[in-house]
């Protein structure tokens, strides 16, 4: 089932297990069930299946762009967390998370090549934060910010090749790898032409 907000200049598509995803009054709401999540771990076999987590996505137009929103996780259990997920292809994706790990709200992120890498880079007073994913060029960058203005960087990498950038995904993740399920909502939803000004100034 597709899924058009306002937000966005793209239509969403489900992926993964049943997401139970709802939208009113300008939030987004998702639900993942017990001990879902979307990892590859990366000391097992590379041809090792990846698990699955509910995933609402859209095509990402080309250019440069900046998609943020405000993650509000209900916090039960050990890495439950709200995402902005990007998938450029089946074993390349990647993650940024507001998570719970294992015992304080954590801004975590995780980058898919064949194998996942998880990186944990500051803890969260609270269960709401503001997550953004950016391309610039041939590249993806995450950021995080408590207020949604000043933006702290995190993370910049390249996923897949400058020919499949117009085929690259992006949108929304929800998981509870060890627990019995986790709801999300993502308000202040906003998607913007152009990359940030600089990676590392705050903007």
């Amino acid at each position: 089932m597709s899924r058009e907000l306002p937000e966005l200049p793209f239509k969403l598509e489900e992926f993964g297990p049943d997401g139970h995803w709802s939208y009113a009054d300008g939030a987004l709401t998702g639900r993942a069930g017990a001990r879902q999540d979307r990892f590859v771990p990366p000391g097992g076999d590379s041809l090792e299946s990846a698990s699955d987590a509910p995933r609402l996505l859209g095509a990402l137009p080309e250019g440069d762009f900046r998609l943020a929103a405000r993650v509000t996780v209900g916090f039960e259990a050990a890495f439950d967390a709200g995402v902005l997920y990007l998938h450029v292809g089946e074993r390349e994706w990647a993650k940024l998370c507001l998570e719970l790990s294992p015992a304080h709200p954590t801004v975590c992120t995780v980058v898919t090549r064949g194998q996942s890498d998880d990186v944990n880079s500051f803890v969260v007073d609270g269960d709401s934060l503001w997550l953004r994913l950016s391309r610039t060029g041939d590249a993806f960058a995450f950021h995080a910010s408590q207020d949604g203005e000043k933006w702290t960087f995190v993370r910049f990498f390249t996923l897949g090749t400058a020919p499949e950038r117009a085929t690259a995904y992006a949108g929304f993740l929800v998981q509870s790898p060890t627990g019995e399920g986790c709801e999300v909502s993502f308000d202040h939803i906003s998607f913007l032409p152009g990359g940030p000004a600089d990676l590392r100034d705050g903007s």
